[in-house]
């Protein structure tokens, strides 16, 4: 326990206390005047933030790349109030995000969450996501939607985070930038932008390496990003994004309390011994189409297609594979994915008061053929070579697709009401085919269909134009991953069929209100789940999944950024949640009452920054995340921390030049603590460890013609 905070544990008496500290610093610092319109894009009605009745947090580019290496969102996105995002320091197994407890599951990708590059879904059909091709370079913003609203996005849409690349404006220019930092790590790359007639164009490409923090966790990532915008006339535009990211990582796997004890940065025996790693090979492109019909009507639709080719080297030990049907220990998964999406938007009046109809459809497809080869040569019983690509062990082709028709309104019915209501019905399915039939492996093809309709409303009114609150509900809707679907909890072969979608049905009461230069939001929220999804154990990095009956989410968020002075700056996020099983569940560690694992019961963020448009600037952060526990029967946790960290930078301009430079220590009073765990995992390697006092620095160089 930090003793800047000598004692978080969650009781009533010190919520209350933390939430009125924090409703009463913006408060202080008031400056009454009126902010500037910022458009909230998540919820298709293009809204203010202040507007918008959901909780919906806007991180814009500059604050995204601010003083930092710009290699992961969790960086910088602290002060977004219920987003729990951490580092693993395993890029094998990308980051972990959960959205008030949504995803907290995931063991390796995203679940639960639907993430969107450029409106092309970075969550397939399935609900399995990933954040590697993001490229925070050219971001121009990313929006963080919360609650009800979420369901407008169909399957596995416990939250949304929508991120823009920048739009090329102005003369051309070009950067470049280069960064270090501890544990060899490096990140360099260059960007063109600019707009030329009726053309705009942002292009970026960047390379990222690092040696890892711990043993066997190196890692080296391409990444590319594209944007080009064509004015065809007056009220036509078309967007052309293409994205396309090579990443190797060495994954290090969990450890367990005794390892971490003696040793965070080391691996464990098995990740060396069978040389666990992951290749991702992935390119992706779409055309965006908007035309205004009218001065009432709007057109929008939207392709985009794909290729991610996957290799996974796992350390299941030999001898499980003797087992004829195991599918061995090394994945080999190619997908192609594709879609589209097309959405009228018509303003119209009802009762002589302003109406908005939103129509649209939406398909995705993905197709992939996952192969399982066995990860040594030789024998079971004596290996020859280990860590390597032997034996095919399974062959399958899995096909997924998800049609989605929804219809939205929002109609200001009288002064200061508005009523938002949508409907979303949402049908997936999916198809396994077995190519591996050969005694003793039957035939393990199997198919299986979801479908359901996701209702959303909220009811809001505006007191005054800087204040208003709202009352919403939404139904949400997740259905099983092809991963989830792959292995059966009972270690028998076969698909898991037996596991059904889970149903959400989510509530949420908030207000939003214009304080000094920021907005300052508070939510309460309930969230009532059936069949909730579950990790039912993983064993050297294969996780099987199993249903858990209901669960319950309660929680608050407050925050609140913004400027409190000249140069002055400040963020301030809260989140309080209490997510609890309902139900005992047989032949489980699942106890009504127990929490549910990888949820953190509170977590608060502060930043203060001095930024001037030029010159010197500095800035101090801390973040408190609080205990999280590691498996269903709640007997062992990751203890709660805080972290804090200081960075300085320089800002130059002369004449097309722009010369940037920045410097920054993080985990400053260099915490030893667990900056992620795996749920449930079967080997009781719960903990991946976060770094010691770490540093980096870095310089971009501009040229504006």
């Amino acid at each position: 326990m930090s003793p800047f905070l000598p004692d978080y544990r969650p009781t009533w008496r010190r919520w209350y206390a933390t939430v009125a500290l924090l409703l009463l610093t913006p408060t202080a610092f008031a400056q009454i005047r009126a902010l500037e319109p910022v458009v909230v894009t998540s919820t298709r009605s293009d809204t203010s933030l202040l507007d918008t009745p959901a909780s919906v947090n806007i991180v814009d580019g500059v604050q995204l790349r601010a003083d930092s290496l710009q290699i992961n969102l969790s960086e910088n996105m602290g002060s977004v109030p219920g987003l729990q995002i951490q580092n693993r320091q395993n890029y094998a197994q990308d980051l972990q995000i959960s959205i008030r407890g949504f995803g907290a599951r995931s063991t390796f990708g995203v679940r639960g969450i639907k993430i969107f590059v450029d409106g092309i879904p970075a969550t397939m059909p399935d609900g399995q996501g990933q954040t590697s091709n993001i490229d925070i370079a050219s971001a121009d913003h990313v929006e963080v939607l919360r609650g009800p609203f979420s369901a407008l996005y169909g399957n596995a849409s416990g939250g949304v985070l929508l991120v823009e690349s920048e739009t090329g404006s102005g003369p051309p220019a070009l950067q470049a930038n280069f960064a270090a930092g501890s544990y060899d790590t490096y990140h360099y790359g260059a960007k063109a932008s600019g707009e030329v007639d009726n053309v705009d164009y942002v292009v970026s490409a960047n390379r990222f390496t690092t040696g890892g923090y711990r043993d066997h966790s190196g890692a080296r990532k391409n990444l590319g990003n594209a944007k080009l915008g064509l004015q065809l006339d007056d009220d036509s535009r078309l967007t052309i994004v293409a994205n396309s990211v090579d990443l190797t990582a060495q994954d290090p796997l969990g450890l367990t309390r005794e390892q971490y004890e003696d040793n965070p940065r080391q691996a464990t025996s098995q990740a060396d011994l069978y040389n666990t790693r992951k290749t991702v090979r992935q390119s992706q492109g779409g055309l965006v189409y908007e035309r205004q019909i009218n001065a009432d009507n709007e057109l929008r639709a939207m392709v985009y297609y794909g290729q991610r080719h996957t290799v996974q080297y796992q350390s299941i030990p030999t001898f499980v594979q003797a087992n004829p049907r195991h599918s061995g220990g090394v994945i080999d998964l190619r997908r192609e994915y594709a879609g589209a999406d097309l959405r009228w938007t018509s303003h119209l009046s009802l009762a002589n008061q302003p109406l908005t109809l939103i129509g649209g459809l939406s398909y995705d497809t993905l197709s992939e053929r996952r192969k399982g080869y066995e990860n040594f040569l030789g024998s079971a019983s004596a290996p020859t070579e280990l860590g390597v690509k032997g034996k095919l062990r399974r062959d399958e082709t899995n096909d997924v697709d998800s049609l989605d028709p929804y219809l939205q309104a929002s109609w200001q019915f009288a002064p200061g009401w508005k009523l938002d209501a949508g409907v979303r019905y949402s049908t997936v399915n999916f198809d396994s085919d077995d190519h591996y039939v050969d005694a003793p492996n039957v035939d393990d093809s199997g198919s299986t269909r979801y479908r359901k309709a996701l209702p959303v409303a909220a009811l809001s009114y505006a007191f005054t134009p800087r204040t208003m609150a709202y009352l919403s509900y939404g139904r949400g809707f997740e259905t099983p991953t092809t991963s989830e679907l792959s292995y059966r909890p009972d270690g028998d072969p076969g698909l898991n069929l037996g596991l059904q979608p889970a149903l959400s049905d989510n509530y949420e009461a908030g207000v939003k209100t214009e304080v000094g230069d920021g907005l300052l939001s508070f939510a309460l929220f309930h969230i009532d789940t059936h069949d909730e999804i579950v990790s039912a154990g993983s064993l050297d990095g294969r996780t099987a999944y199993r249903n858990a009956g209901r669960t319950r989410r309660d929680g608050a968020e407050l925050g609140w950024s913004g400027n409190i002075a000249s140069n002055w700056r400040a963020d301030l996020a809260y989140t309080w949640i209490n997510a609890r099983y309902r139900d005992t569940v047989a032949d489980s560690n699942i106890r009504a009452g127990n929490k549910i694992p990888g949820i953190a019961s509170q977590m608060l963020y502060g930043a203060l920054a001095w930024a001037p448009s030029e010159g010197w600037r500095a800035g101090i952060e801390g973040r408190y995340v609080g205990k999280i526990y590691v498996n269903d029967a709640n007997n062992d946790t990751a203890p709660g921390y805080f972290v804090a960290s200081i960075s300085t930078g320089y800002l130059w301009r002369r004449g097309p030049w722009e010369w940037n430079a920045y410097a920054r220590i993080d985990n400053l009073f260099d915490r030893e603590y667990i900056g992620s765990a795996i749920v449930n995992d079967g080997n009781d390697r719960y903990f991946e460890p976060a770094p010691g006092r770490n540093w980096s620095a870095g310089l971009s160089v501009s040229y504006q013609f």
